[in-house]
């Protein structure tokens, strides 16, 4: 007890320290929410591997969809590496960073606003960021619940307390920055913290060839009657599991926290190699959480999942592992809650400031005033997140992957399609964004509230989530054909800056002579 307790104490004290240091780039709302624009490819890619992956990917997920398709869930943690990291980075990195800083918005409703010349649908952005972070934000508490009780018999109301009282110091004193450094101390945990538990866990089982041995052994009729299916290449539902992969996947493509990360990055050398970092990370700590999950059903004598819920599964896995390695796996679920933590806080916070306070609420608002409306936005948000995630926890309302399902598909829903072709296509109109909003924001609504109504494949909030992106990608350009087009003076002013001349060396590009 007294090397875990020492352990988070020297965790905690760093964290506030970075967050004390930081001070100085926090003074205005650019350095504040983006860093100054200014941030490295190392910092950028850990801050957005980290706000990706959660406790709620850890304890939530890896322990259900390791549950429901065996080994074939390491699946979802190479989609989130190929398509969640890599495509995303491709895709939107260097056209995210170029335009938005051409534009000059901070957060994903200013890029609305100035993109689609529409002040309301930067409200309506704000209004469904600040509705959908809120669950989110919540979940991410859930996932330490049993964690804690495991390590520490403690109350867990006192580690939501601990948890939002220093995520708030370390956020609302350093900003955009102290959260980046953070978030590359948290990810290096989580690195070496995926990798060690995962030998140990296979090592308790006798092995890696032994574990999937026994996994080939697991039966469950209820799922699958086909010999072995757990320890098949696409498990016993593939349809199923396609679904999570792109929900987890493409759904990063249109959350406010994580394209926010690109808007901070500091030149073209970062982004190749931001790139390259995040997704080996991705491959890691996603690749490993998941394929850690596969092997719960092994350890189904120590859980009963009927009565306990899939969020048992992963803290039974790691009951009985030495205290060292308990330590080390509580930084690690720490590590990715509070990074993520602290992401969803400053983009819901900054949005609500810059997007609805500013000029709506509070006219002529000076630079110092929105900088201190957010840090008092940023500590409301962290105490509401806490205190629904206690309610959550004392009723037993969902479980983990259902709350984060309901907040993903309703923004990835609602914003991915007009982001992308916001940043390639000319031709989307403002029409077809409210569209998109009406569309993924109102499927998530419905689901939520008549579920029993939607056909069975979409009762699911995961593959209701995933449609919702889907469906978003044909309805933007079948609704900007239809309807009227936008000024092309403006939209030729938008896209201006793509055709900027710039100077590079021949290593950087070859000359046409």
């Amino acid at each position: 007890m007294f090397l875990k307790i020492s352990v988070l104490a020297v965790f905690f004290a760093i964290f506030v320290a970075i967050g004390l240091y930081c001070r100085k780039h926090s003074t205005d709302v650019n350095g504040f929410v983006l860093g100054g624009r200014s941030v490295g490819p190392w910092l950028t890619a850990f801050a957005y591997g980290t706000s990706y992956f959660s406790a709620v990917i850890f304890v939530g997920y890896a322990g259900q969809f390791g549950w429901k398709y065996g080994i074939a869930s390491t699946w979802i943690g190479i989609g989130n590496a190929l398509i969640g990291s890599l495509l995303a980075w491709v895709i939107l990195g260097r056209r995210t960073r170029v335009m938005t800083q051409h534009l000059d918005s901070a957060t994903m409703p200013a890029f609305f606003e100035k993109r689609y010349d529409s002040k309301a649908l930067k409200v309506v952005a704000s209004a469904i960021i600040f509705i959908f972070l809120i669950p989110y934000t919540a979940s991410l508490y859930n996932g330490l619940s049993r964690l804690f009780a495991m390590a520490f018999n403690a109350d867990y109301t006192i580690c939501i307390v601990i948890m939002a009282v220093l995520t708030a110091i370390y956020v609302v004193a350093g900003g955009y920055m102290a959260t980046a450094i953070n978030d590359f101390i948290q990810g290096c945990i989580m690195i070496v913290g995926i990798i060690a538990v995962i030998a140990a866990v296979l090592n308790s089982q006798g092995g890696f060839m032994e574990a999937l041995n026994g996994m080939a052994q697991v039966t469950d009729e209820t799922v699958s009657t086909t010999p072995g299916v757990f320890n098949s290449f696409f498990g016993p539902e593939p349809l199923n599991l396609l679904g999570v992969v792109i929900l987890t996947s493409l759904g990063t493509w249109g959350l406010p926290q994580m394209v926010q990360k690109f808007y901070a990055i500091e030149s073209e050398k970062a982004i190749h190699k931001g790139t390259i970092i995040s997704t080996m990370f991705a491959f890691v700590v996603a690749g490993g959480c998941y394929f850690l999950g596969g092997f719960g059903r092994l350890f189904s004598d120590r859980v009963d999942v009927a009565s306990e819920g899939f969020d048992a599964i992963i803290p039974a896995m790691l009951a009985s592992l030495p205290d060292a390695l308990i330590a080390l796996v509580i930084l690690l679920v720490l590590s990715a809650s509070m990074s993520t933590l602290a992401s969803l806080v400053i983009a819901s916070s900054s949005t609500l400031t810059i997007d609805f306070l500013k000029d709506n609420i509070v006219k002529n608002m000076s630079e110092k005033q929105q900088v201190l409306s957010i840090r008092v936005l940023l500590v409301i948000f962290i105490a509401i997140s806490a205190v629904i995630a206690v309610l959550q926890y004392k009723s037993s309302v969902t479980f983990i992957a259902q709350l984060m399902g309901i907040s993903w598909g309703a923004l990835a829903g609602a914003f991915l399609a007009p982001f992308l072709y916001g940043l390639y296509w000319k031709k989307t109109t403002k029409a077809a964004v409210w569209a998109s909003y009406i569309w993924g924001a109102g499927i998530m609504i419905l689901n939520l509230l008549f579920r029993d109504m939607f056909p069975l494949l979409l009762q699911s909030p995961i593959n209701c989530g995933a449609f919702a992106m889907l469906a978003s990608l044909i309805i933007v350009p079948v609704v900007s054909w239809l309807t009227p087009k936008m000024n092309r003076e403006h939209v030729d002013k938008c896209f201006e800056c793509y055709d900027r001349k710039v100077y590079v060396s021949v290593k950087e590009a070859l000359s046409d002579d």
